[in-house]
């Protein structure tokens, strides 16, 4: 289970560390594509695979799923972590994200999310405002 916050800085090249607890849980390799709200989501092997049977089941006649399978899909990349414990992110995923020095790694359950610094205090600051408002109408 992926959890917490941690900062890091991506690179000029692009690389961007991910925090050594994560590693433990993904492995050399995992993927990276673009995430809802301005982010990227990463994912391990295993939960790729899991997320791909469930777009795969997504109805091919429907427009929206077409839309967003090719969306999320093309710019997914499988990352491999070097000795450094960085992964090297492409263009279209830092544009995406609009990263571009201050990034903030989140831990999401089965998946991390990969924030701009400035992306990541404005969600925070709205999400923390309504936090109660948001509890009351989930049911969970």
């Amino acid at each position: 289970m992926f959890m917490g916050e941690f900062e890091h800085s991506i690179d000029a090249k692009g690389r961007l560390i991910i925090p050594a607890k994560f590693r433990e849980q993904l492995g050399d390799h995992f993927v990276v594509t673009r995430g809802m709200d301005g982010c990227l989501f990463g994912y391990p092997l295993s939960e790729w695979a899991l997320l791909q049977d469930k777009l795969k089941a997504l109805p091919l006649n429907h427009k929206d799923a077409r839309a967003f399978v090719r969306f999320f899909y093309s710019a997914a990349t499988e990352c491999e972590v070097d000795k450094q414990g960085r992964i090297n992110l492409p263009k279209p995923l830092c544009e995406h994200a609009a990263l571009t020095k201050q990034c903030v790694i989140v831990g999401v359950a089965n998946r991390f999310e990969i924030w701009s610094a400035e992306r990541w205090t404005a969600f925070a600051t709205t999400a923390e405002e309504n936090f109660d408002d948001i509890a009351e109408k989930i049911d969970f």
